[in-house]
């Protein structure tokens, strides 16, 4: 599977292409909200989400019939910003279960920055 291709049909909300990269009994869990996805639903949750979108892989790591992305999200606007980390699992080179883990970017909070600790990743 292109993960590359994946990715850019994932952000361009590409519904057409999208099934195929997937079994169509494929299970998809967004752990940070308790859901679970069928490929469709998935797919009409991914490409109904309002507005448009970019994004670039920060890291990826593949190891067998696993993949691991990191990507950062942007609204077009740029008033959404995310990050997701991705675990998928291929069979015959398409998605059989893939688990997202979905995180909205944002401030250090106080409590953090008063303790006068860390700093920015560049």
């Amino acid at each position: 599977m292109n993960i590359e291709n994946f990715w850019n049909d994932i952000i361009t909300q590409n519904r057409q292409s999208l099934f195929s990269y997937f079994l169509n009994d494929a299970i998809i869990r967004w752990h940070c909200t308790n859901e679970e996805f069928t490929v469709k639903e998935y797919i009409k949750v991914n490409c109904d989400y309002p507005g448009t979108w970019h994004g670039e892989i920060e890291k990826l790591f593949e190891l067998d019939s696993k993949i691991i992305l990191i990507g950062k999200v942007q609204s077009d606007d740029k008033k959404i910003s995310c990050h997701v980390t991705s675990i998928i699992t291929l069979c015959d080179d398409k998605i059989i279960e893939m688990d997202e883990y979905w995180a909205d970017d944002g401030d250090v909070p106080n409590w953090r920055k008063e303790l006068g600790i860390g700093k920015p990743i560049l």
